[in-house]
């Protein structure tokens, strides 16, 4: 099972990666849960400099960006395989 992180206070950007990021989730049928992380005492232990940040299985894929669904698949693929 894959942990995906998505790290942000509820900005718009934040917002649309956890959506995109579902949808890739859905769209691809893997298996994988994703969390929320709204907390800045919470988002600062991943010391990321700008929001949203993404985190697979606790490694920071992306930080500031809303990457393309193909990167978003690309990265779930590596821990799924």
């Amino acid at each position: 099972m894959v942990t995906v992180k998505v790290l942000g206070t509820g900005c718009k950007k934040c917002i649309t990666l956890e959506q995109k990021v579902r949808d890739v989730i859905d769209k691809n049928k893997i298996e994988a849960t994703v969390e929320k992380v709204s907390e800045i005492e919470d988002i600062m232990k991943y010391r990321i400099m700008m929001t949203p940040g993404l985190v697979i299985n606790e490694k920071i894929k992306s930080t500031g960006i809303i990457p393309k669904d193909e990167q978003i698949l690309s990265w779930l693929n590596e821990v799924t395989v």
